[in-house]
């Protein structure tokens, strides 16, 4: 072995043993150092003027080392995505409320399929994913969410005629955020899931709903039941519940009613 050989050699192995720790380590940095040493080893094997040239069974060992730890490199990092995709897969698979929430946002996407055509507002269908949804994103962030059943109608004694559909679903979209839903029920009715809305929150937007509709038309009675979560219920089966009750305890008044659910 001359004097050329003894560098690239001592090179080699030590590019060899940062590569392997590299690959165990996930260390970028010494994957680089491993790196420099090889094409170091290399290089020196290729200088002019140090003595006889190495023999070439060395510069093939030095390319089978490096095409071994690149292999392994490769390797160790498929092995590191793997792993991250199972993890994952295992955490979606152990969080029910992710998963619903995943299955609501699948059903809201079909939006053309679930608009009321008279109003543009969305269907009942909508409203009950909607929800579930809300409540679901609610109970992940620690956050309320409210909703408001409301009726709008002609009353002249006993009769109770619905108002236009369109006038109350426009005052309804002048008034609501975009991060609010309206829709109109299946019963003429309209729903409201308010984000990130307490009690008293839901109480003003209603109000101003109402004083929107009475700009637009003031002989209209408007009614609404309010309930929000966590503080009526924890469900959103249950929370529709409590806001068609309140609805039906603003309905006995023969004037503009806000009703709220009672706390559980």
């Amino acid at each position: 072995m001359n004097s050329q050989s003894l560098p690239a050699l001592g090179l080699g192995v030590a590019g060899l043993v940062l590569g392997v720790i590299a690959a165990v380590t996930s260390s970028g940095l010494l994957a680089v150092l491993a790196g420099v040493a090889a094409v170091g080893a290399g290089g020196i094997g290729l200088l002019p003027g140090m003595g006889a040239a190495a023999p070439a069974t060395d510069d093939s060992a030095v390319a089978e080392l490096e095409d071994a730890l690149a292999t392994q490199v490769q390797a160790r990092m498929a092995a590191e995505d793997a792993v991250k995709s199972l993890g994952a897969q295992l955490a979606k698979a152990q969080d029910p409320v992710a998963g619903s929430s995943e299955a609501a946002e699948s059903v809201v996407n079909s939006k053309a399929a679930l608009t009321d055509a008279e109003t543009g507002l969305f269907t009942e269908d909508y409203f009950n994913v909607s929800i579930n949804a809300r409540i679901a994103a609610a109970r992940r962030h620690l956050r309320p969410v409210a909703i408001a059943v409301i009726e709008v109608v002609d009353l002249d004694g006993e009769s109770r005629t619905p108002a236009d559909a369109s006038m109350v679903a426009a005052a309804v979209t002048k008034t609501l955020r975009e991060a609010d839903t309206s829709c109109r029920m299946d019963d003429g009715r309209f729903g409201l899931v308010l984000e990130d809305t307490p009690e008293n929150g839901a109480i003003w937007t209603v109000e101003r709903i109402r004083r929107e509709i009475n700009e637009q038309q003031s002989d209209l009675t408007m009614w609404a039941g309010v309930a929000c979560y966590p503080t009526h219920a924890f469900d959103s089966a249950n929370l529709m519940a409590q806001a068609v009750a309140a609805l039906d305890g603003a309905r006995e008044w023969q004037q503009d009613r806000i009703e709220v659910a009672n706390p559980k």
